[in-house]
């Protein structure tokens, strides 16, 4: 996406609260900046779902260093530079420490001392290991699990959950530790200007298994199997690049982030999807890895297919109030961790209203961008069975609405993006009743159902295209009745369980300006609604106005700034360019997500404050925040995307690029865009564009619009 980077090209990593967060695929580590895992926080190894490493410290002479800086060189290795602290009597120290972390289905770490002394230094090296297996949301609650049996066999620590003997972990070094139930300790003498290493893996194991790790001892990190996966991701994905050095440095940040949450399903054929999110959101889940592969279809169709093939693999069959399976239901989250049976009623948990329209909307996206037409036409039934589960089950009344409410106790209240149990609202701040029918899910469902129209018709299927495109106007039609509040100038956010309209003014109406089911005389006033200050707080769109009864920046859902809905925002606005401020309003909220990012270490947050760019300045970081995040991620890929209004079209042979660039940006590069058969390059500046590599036979489409 960007300029393929050298992998010991370093970077100063952002240090949220003191944590250094790594991660590759269903591997992440939170650790203090020594790059000790201190027990009895959250702070650990965690792989599938569960802390396989607790406690992870190191010692010298008792005591622990003190850090110097903490350098990743890419989102899953990490070089922690620390020295031993000062003898008595001295101001400085003079033996180097550095611990260079790699993760891959486990963890390698090596540890080097370093003499910088005129005499030999003697030290005792401890690493003190623990392990709990807690599942993850057992940890982000606080909560503790049974603990662990520790053996020492051989020359290694073996690690086994007291609860399930066969999950565990092994810790074992090299340069011959002495090896102690819970620490592996060393007595080294360093000599003067030499080094001593010794390299460390912790290795899981499930089901009596030892899981194989993607490293192996003593090979470089560019020779590992995790460099290699990014290597490749880099390799097939377009070169992103700007005169814009921040929008740059944040599109490097996005490359690697989103190369390192992808998950590859070797069960499945190898298909790539991304997890949501570190630390709490290492898994698939349906709404995230679908939006987060929209968003990313400008670097690689093949993540967005990936998403698509394994949820249909997993799409509801059947009937379970436990989990809320439905047929033709998408997915909401996969767990894998040793609570997962507990957790929202199971390890597939099916609670989420918008994941199945939305898969409809990636497939015919992926379809228009290059998508091969026999896998296209593989997932059409997966998405018909979506349908029918939008005109049967997502449907409870038989209103023309979708609506949710939870099966049980168990499931998420609210099941659209905004899922927090007081993320729906209204005005005054009154909770709304479920069932809820809300905005932007019938915007998703207007845009599904003319994205399988338009398949339909590209594969011959009249009727089925005659349909879909009835029932899209219809539904159309319904909303504009139902949820324009022309008192207010906006759209309820949902209907309530007693089709009452829910009237507090949100981000979710700037996801209907995305779908493009609001009419023209609506997205006007809509325009006007969104710029004002209390939506725009100089670094995104707020989620909640500050006008409204539930409004306090430093919640969840209720007045903090998402990127990822910012970007859906600024989509939304671009696609009604042709209306007086909309390309003006998000080229400002753009400019204020990038102005967060930069302040964030480029790498841009799951969500910050809220509060108003006049009254904090940079924003303010949301506590529990994920990050790396993967729609927060591949949010400025769509915020690029839009400004080009980049539009192609594959199987038509055309391709359209009308920039409305922001002046700051200056040129705008995309080197080697795949698009089926054809490798495209663009060189946008403003709203000129020059575009070279189409095949003869295509069409570029420039005019304005």
């Amino acid at each position: 996406m960007t300029a393929p980077q050298a992998l010991n090209a370093a970077e100063p990593v952002a240090i949220a609260g003191g944590a250094v967060t790594l991660v590759e695929g269903s591997t992440f580590c939170l650790s203090e900046a020594t790059g000790d895992v201190h027990p009895g926080g959250s702070h650990g190894l965690f792989f599938r779902d569960a802390r396989v490493i607790s406690r992870w410290e190191l010692r010298l002479d008792g005591q622990p260093p003190h850090p110097l800086s903490v350098i990743t060189q890419e989102a899953f290795a990490a070089r922690f530079v620390l020295r031993r602290p000062p003898q008595l009597g001295h101001a400085d120290s003079t033996l180097l420490v550095v611990r260079e972390r790699l993760l891959g289905d486990g963890l390698r770490e090596t540890i080097t001392l370093q003499n910088l002394g005129r005499e030999a230094s003697a030290v005792t090296l401890t690493l003190h290991v623990d392990a709990d297996f807690a599942d993850l949301f057992a940890v982000k609650e606080g909560r503790g699990h049974g603990g662990c049996d520790v053996t020492v066999v051989g020359d290694e620590l073996l690690l086994r959950d007291r609860g399930n003997a066969s999950r565990g972990v092994s810790v074992s070094a090299s340069s011959d530790p002495l090896v102690t139930p819970g620490a592996l300790n060393w007595r080294i003498v360093v000599p003067a200007g030499q080094r001593w290493t010794t390299e460390i893996v912790a290795q899981p194991t499930l089901a009596n298994r030892r899981v194989q790790p993607q490293f192996h001892r003593g090979e470089g990190l560019e020779s590992s199997g995790p460099a290699r996966k990014i290597q490749a991701w880099r390799n097939a994905s377009t070169v992103i690049t700007a005169d814009d050095p921040v929008l740059t440095q944040v599109l490097q940040r996005t490359e690697s982030d989103l190369g390192a949450l992808q998950i590859h399903d070797q069960t499945r054929g190898d298909r790539p999807f991304v997890a949501a999110g570190a630390p709490w959101f290492m898994t698939l889940f349906g709404r995230d890895s679908l939006l987060t592969a929209w968003m990313a279809l400008p670097l690689d169709v093949g993540l967005g297919l990936g998403t698509l093939q394994t949820l249909a693999d997993l799409q509801g069959t059947r009937v379970d109030p436990i989990t809320e399976e439905e047929p033709g239901r998408i997915l909401h989250e996969l767990r894998l961790g040793p609570d997962s049976t507990r957790v929202l009623g199971g390890s597939h948990y099916y609670g989420t209203v918008d994941a199945t329209p939305l898969f409809v909307m990636l497939l015919a996206e992926c379809w228009r961008w290059g998508a091969p037409e026999e896998t296209v036409r593989a997932l059409l039934p997966a998405a018909d069975s979506a349908l029918n589960w939008i005109r049967q089950h997502g449907d409870r009344d038989g209103d023309g609405f979708v609506e949710y409410r939870r099966a049980t106790d168990r499931g998420l209240i609210n099941q659209g993006w905004k899922d927090s149990f007081d993320g729906v609202n209204d005005a005054t701040g009154r909770l709304a009743d479920s069932p809820v029918a809300l905005c932007e899910v019938q915007g998703y469902v207007y845009a599904a159902l003319l994205a399988r129209a338009e398949l339909a018709e590209a594969f011959d299927d009249t009727a089925t295209a005659t349909r879909c495109r009835a029932e899209a106007e219809a539904l159309r039609q319904r909303f504009t009745e139902r949820f324009w509040l022309p008192d207010r100038g906006w759209y309820a956010v949902a209907l309530d369980g007693r089709k009452r309209p829910v009237d507090a003014l949100t981000s979710n109406v700037a996801h209907c300006l995305w779908t493009g089911i609001v009419p023209d005389e609506h997205a006007a006033v809509l325009v006007e609604r969104l710029a004002d200050k209390d939506m725009d707080s100089g670094y995104g769109l707020r989620t909640l106005a500050t006008s409204m009864g539930a409004y306090n920046p430093m919640s969840y859902h209720n007045g903090s700034v998402w990127p990822h809905d910012t970007a859906i925002a600024v989509a939304g606005l671009m696609r009604y360019a042709h209306l007086d401020g909309a390309t003006a309003l998000a080229q400002r909220l753009a400019t204020g997500i990038l102005d967060a990012a930069a302040s964030f270490g480029a790498r841009l947050p799951e969500l910050f404050c809220g509060f108003s760019r006049d009254e904090f300045s940079p924003p303010v970081p949301y506590p529990t925040s994920c990050s790396p995040q993967a729609w927060a991620s591949a949010a400025p890929v769509l915020l690029v995307r839009s400004f080009l209004r980049l539009e192609p079209h594959v199987p038509g042979r055309t391709v359209t690029v009308r920039p409305a660039l922001p002046a700051a940006w200056g040129q705008v590069r995309l080197d080697d865009l795949r698009l089926g058969p054809a490798a495209v390059n663009i060189r946008a500046e403003g709203d000129k564009a020059d575009v070279h590599g189409l095949p003869p036979d295509w069409q570029l489409i420039t005019s304005r619009g």
